[in-house]
């Protein structure tokens, strides 16, 4: 029965879907690209009370809230949620901050400020992921490497510039 459901509640397709799309850097556009084919490659997926999949993600920034607007795997419409992204807004402030303390450590800082540097922008990310998970619970059953990469998009989607 595992390998059914692995075969099944999952994503086969995630769209971002931006009104205005943002001008990014290479590296944000770099990590959209990968966060998007490892969640591809590899995660779980099932929204509640929506049968078993596989799923097309669309995902959307609206008045401040993140949209899951799930699809069946012929793109028709399954349901939506909606996580307003207030509680988000200090973690990603603070993974923004790091993530660029480290960009600017690789350039010179010594290997043992890298790796420290590192540990607490993985820390940030866990602490992201996590509140996805409980987020939305009870709407969207997810584990952590799929939350982990889902935070990854919703990270670049909020960025500007």
């Amino acid at each position: 029965m595992a390998q059914a459901s692995e075969k099944t509640n999952r994503l086969i397709e995630v769209v971002i879907d931006e009104a205005v799309p943002a001008r990014r850097s290479a590296d944000a556009e770099h990590e959209r690209r990968v966060a998007i084919y490892d969640l591809i490659e590899e995660n779980h997926f099932l929204p509640n009370g929506c049968g078993e999949g596989p799923f097309i993600l669309r995902l959307s920034l609206i008045e401040g809230r993140l949209w899951f607007d799930i699809g069946d795997a012929q793109g028709q419409p399954v349901t939506k949620v909606a996580l307003p992204l207030q509680p988000f807004r200090s973690l990603l402030r603070d993974y923004s901050l790091i993530c660029e303390s480290y960009h600017q450590a690789i350039k010179n800082a010594p290997r043992s400020r890298i790796e420290a540097i590192d540990m607490g922008r993985r820390g940030i990310h866990n602490e992201g992921s996590e509140l996805l998970i409980e987020k939305l619970e009870g709407q969207i059953e997810i584990d952590l490497d799929t939350a982990r990469r889902l935070f990854t998009l919703v990270f670049v989607m909020q960025m500007r510039g």
